[in-house]
């Protein structure tokens, strides 16, 4: 139990953030919904915004209940990548990156604005990665627990 309580804490955590976002993007879909979708630039924000808090809540769930955790680690890896994407990069480069713009709320970019904005984005991606790790995620095409 012991070496496994970090892992645990870290399934925890994930699960709490994740949940608690899709279920806000219904909750407060012009906030976090739909309308920060196309705030940010994507297209088909109506559909694109509930399709991902449908994932942040099902991936979430199963991170939680360590039910198939590394795949649901690896779909949340790509809700996280995108949201840095989108998000955080502009930050860093401190101007626009295609339809993604610099929040206007941002008062700081570069490197140091960017780890500051970017700080529970960049926890949540290595939790993610650690969770896959611990699941087996290491190759597709390798047998768990049996060596040849």
């Amino acid at each position: 139990m012991r070496r496994s309580l970090p892992m645990i804490l870290i399934r925890i955590i994930v699960a709490v953030v994740f949940i608690s976002e899709g279920v806000l993007k219904f909750v407060w879909p012009g906030e976090l919904g739909a309308g920060r979708f196309s705030h940010i630039g994507f297209v088909a924000p109506q559909v694109l915004a509930p399709v991902v808090g449908v994932v942040e809540i099902g991936a979430g769930a199963a991170v939680l209940a360590n039910f198939y955790a590394g795949e649901a680690a690896l779909c949340l890896l790509a809700v996280i990548l995108t949201a840095i994407v989108s998000t955080k990069i502009p930050i860093l480069l401190g101007r626009s990156l295609g339809p993604f713009a610099v929040p206007k709320n941002v008062s700081h970019t570069g490197v140091l604005g960017f780890l500051h904005e970017a700080r529970t984005d960049l926890a949540m991606l290595f939790s993610l990665v650690a969770i896959a790790v611990d699941s087996g995620m290491r190759g597709r095409g390798k047998t768990r627990g049996y060596q040849r």
